[in-house]
């Protein structure tokens, strides 16, 4: 009988992290469409598995194992994700490049998480949904969701909206491009500085060529590389409170060390330092989006879309309004710094 119990057990736990691999590689195939690439593989496997878990539902056996993708298998996928980051793609962008990435991402997260506060959305929530504004989309509100131990709830809340506010914003940066008065270059910049996604970025910064698509992509990844620190910060913010709100004395030891982090950090030098070669590097960026989209599968076949509904609204309210006025300081700093 416990033998049996035993194969039961095992098997749903395969069978669980058999559907998420099964629907990250559905949705990497959906993301090369045309239209489902703007949304990229991340958001469609997390659409996917909401759905999934709406229609056929989740047995009960196999939640270990949707669970184990959405948490331990995260995190592996975000430190191969440092193999994406050349940090001297950054250095060449020159200072002014790096200065509009930085300035923006600051901005986008203190306006939304202000914003969240005004409208009493959860703190987590809040943050979360700021971060994936500010940083880098799903794969920034992954990272920081471990470091603040935020519910599976906010963190599929917080990749829909994001996900949303993208896609509606890279339609209108492409309908804007002739009418903004940028160069090509400028442009690039302007829609690397103020889009969520990186799948957002080249295709908005698409129209105005291949030199504005690099441009663009060195400005993201110079917001994907702060996500180190920003994370870092949260993570030890959100532990001193904790920390300092509990009766009893904590240690140093009990502060929570983000390996994940450290991880990506090597793995981005790794890549820069060129002992990887690029066909490596790029696979290994492959199996991080595949292990990533593993982890947005279990987080939606564990959420119900009323979730959804009653959480998602005052936080894509702040999330639009902060794209906004993203939008427009991200035009003002090209201006500002000369890059148009």
């Amino acid at each position: 009988m416990e033998q049996t119990k035993v194969r039961t057990k095992k098997r749903g736990f395969s069978l669980g992290i058999g559907l998420t691999l099964l629907i990250a590689i559905a949705a990497k195939y959906l993301a090369e469409l045309p239209f489902l690439h703007i949304m990229g593989q991340l958001v469609i496997a997390i659409l996917i598995g909401v759905t999934w878990k709406s229609i056929m539902g989740v047995p009960a056996y196999a939640v270990a194992g949707t669970n184990y993708s959405s948490k331990v298998l995260l995190r592996l996928g975000i430190i191969l994700l440092g193999m994406r980051l050349n940090l001297k793609d950054i250095v060449i962008a020159g200072p002014r490049t790096f200065a509009v990435g930085a300035i923006s991402l600051v901005f986008a997260i203190l306006i939304v998480y202000g914003l969240t506060r005004l409208f009493k959305v959860d703190k987590k929530l809040g943050l979360l949904t700021a971060c994936g504004t500010g940083i880098c989309g799903a794969a920034a509100i992954l990272a920081i969701s471990t470091q603040i131990k935020a519910k599976e709830k906010d963190t599929a809340v917080a990749v829909a909206t994001v996900a949303v506010l993208g896609t509606t914003f890279t339609f209108g940066y492409t309908i804007l491009y002739p009418l903004l008065g940028l160069s090509d270059p400028g442009y690039g910049i302007f829609a690397g500085a103020t889009l969520h996604e990186i799948a957002h970025v080249i295709a908005a910064a698409a129209p105005g060529g291949n030199e504005a698509v690099d441009l663009a992509v060195m400005v993201k990844l110079t917001r994907v590389a702060l996500l180190i620190p920003v994370a870092l910060l949260i993570g030890f913010l959100m532990n001193w409170k904790e920390r300092s709100t509990c009766e009893s004395k904590s240690s140093f030891k009990s502060i929570q060390i983000p390996w994940f982090i450290i991880g990506f950090l090597l793995m981005s030098a790794l890549n820069t330092s060129g002992f990887v070669p690029a066909s490596v590097a790029a696979m290994l960026v492959t199996l991080s989006y595949i292990l990533m989209a593993m982890s947005m599968a279990g987080l939606g076949l564990n959420i119900d879309l009323l979730t959804f509904k009653k959480y998602g609204g005052k936080p894509f309210a702040a999330g639009l309004i902060g794209s906004i006025l993203l939008s427009v300081l991200g035009f003002a700093l090209v201006h500002v710094f000369h890059l148009t």
